[in-house]
């Protein structure tokens, strides 16, 4: 045995089928279709076990980057990421009710009604109420659906085949798989092991957050890795025709635009990607200012209006500050910092010292990170998409990022900076220690793949 699993690949099947058992694990803590864990003793054992499952994930993510595993180990990487995802699939949605909001508007478009027209419990919807999805959709007495066009679209397109949740799971499932296939393909192209999909496909993060809850996330993730293997293949209109798409499943796409004209690249992808969501909106502007739905309303129920919503602001007011008289300049030093440097990758100069398809899924990452840890929203499946640049550019700082948050699953402080430090601390340390070592090693002592 102990010569069996001196071999990596072996090693490998070793930790797959170990994050398998800690995955079933955890689900036979959680109560079948309860919105809660349990009593804080479940609570407690359903962390640890999750914990154990991101550990047993990062020496993996360890295992492939920094060993030499043959070709057969992608079979390997794949059959345990469908089994995952197997295992998660069946199960009701767990701490979160979004997807049944998706599947009631996906109904709301089959009848052929605008969904940001009514909220699910207006008169007008009163013929399509039923006992599975109606009396699990959230906010459904004050808010309007605050899905954007390009999600609203996927929902109706599987509100014509299916008003189910297990339906809605397999279409996000499908896009999940659309981004890894296409993360693939980036790989080969730019010469770099295929097993590094590992990265994204292992994720514990992605299988609660699509596999068990069906966010709607994972069309944002599918379509940007469509976006990123187009832009590496100099196919430029199509790419900002997919980030435009992916910017109105879940706005944070936007931020990596940046990456996507890098090198005086401009015009063809911002305007194929402004077209996009111009066209996207057009079928549902006869919902006049309602186009927009519940987004303003949810960024005062998140505390973002005061400013208790942002992770650094929520710990400043621990220590006595006041976070309402701090958000102006907290989201004016963000945005400059942010803006400062997507300048500097857009039109900043171009060293090529990285493979292309590399350069872009660095600063596609950083951007994405950044942009994320500003908003510091506290729902664990915002943090996913982090993992996809991730396959192509292995930075520690975003690996953390876009898997570590599966602790927000269960928030035992209930507190936006407390729980959230053990994910933001640890985040800061690896992108200070990453930087002092760009800054330090010569450039050809950097491993493939890593910034200069």
């Amino acid at each position: 045995m102990i010569r069996l699993l001196a071999s990596p690949a072996h090693r490998l099947a070793a930790l797959g089928l170990l994050l398998l058992a800690v995955t079933v694990g955890a689900l036979a803590i959680q109560v079948p279709g309860a919105d809660t864990v349990g009593a804080a003793p479940q609570s407690n054992a359903f962390i640890g076990v999750v914990a154990v499952g991101l550990a047993v994930y990062l020496l993996a993510v360890r295992l492939v980057l920094r060993e030499r595993l043959p070709r057969a180990a992608l079979w390997t990487i794949l059959g345990i990421a469908v089994l995952l995802r197997a295992a998660l699939l069946p199960a009701l949605p767990f701490l979160s009710t979004d997807i049944y909001r998706y599947v009631w508007d996906g109904q709301v478009q089959a009848a052929g009604i605008n969904p940001y027209r009514y909220i699910p419990a207006d008169p007008a919807l009163g013929r399509l109420r039923d006992p599975a999805v109606y009396p699990l959709i959230n906010r459904k007495d004050y808010a309007r659906t605050i899905y954007p066009p390009a999600a609203q679209l996927v929902f109706a397109a599987v509100g014509q085949v299916s008003h189910s949740v297990t339906g809605m799971k397999l279409a996000m499932l499908g896009f999940e798989a659309l981004g890894m296939l296409a993360m693939l393909a980036v790989l080969r192209g730019a010469g770099l092991p295929s097993a590094r999909i590992l990265i994204y496909a292992w994720n514990p993060l992605a299988l609660w957050s699509f596999a068990r809850d069906g966010h709607v996330d994972a069309v944002a993730i599918g379509l940007l890795g469509i976006a990123l293997l187009a832009r590496t293949r100099r196919r430029y209109g199509l790419a900002g025709a997919l980030l435009g798409a992916a910017t109105l499943v879940k706005v944070l796409p936007v931020a990596v635009a940046p990456a996507f004209v890098r090198g005086g690249r401009l015009w063809r992808p911002m305007l194929a990607g402004v077209a996009v969501i111009a066209v996207l909106y057009l079928p549902y502007l006869a919902a006049g200012p309602n186009v927009f739905g519940f987004a303003g309303g949810y960024g005062a129920e998140e505390g973002y209006d005061t400013g208790v919503g942002y992770w650094l602001l929520a710990g400043l007011g621990h220590l006595g500050l006041s976070p309402p008289s701090l958000l102006r300049t907290y989201l004016v030093c963000a945005g400059l910092t942010l803006a400062a440097l997507a300048l500097r990758i857009a039109f900043g100069p171009n060293r090529q010292t990285a493979p292309d398809a590399v350069a872009l899924c660095r600063d596609a990452g950083l951007l994405a990170a950044l942009t994320t840890c500003a908003a510091s929203p506290h729902y664990a499946w915002y943090y996913p998409w982090l993992a996809l640049p991730a396959v192509v550019a292995p930075a520690p700082a975003l690996i953390w990022l876009g898997s570590a948050p599966i602790l927000f699953l269960i928030d035992p402080f209930d507190d936006r900076f407390l729980w959230p430090s053990l994910v933001f601390v640890p985040a800061l340390f690896l992108a200070a220690r990453s930087l002092r070592q760009a800054c330090t090693a010569p450039l050809s002592a950097l491993p493939e793949g890593t910034a200069p």
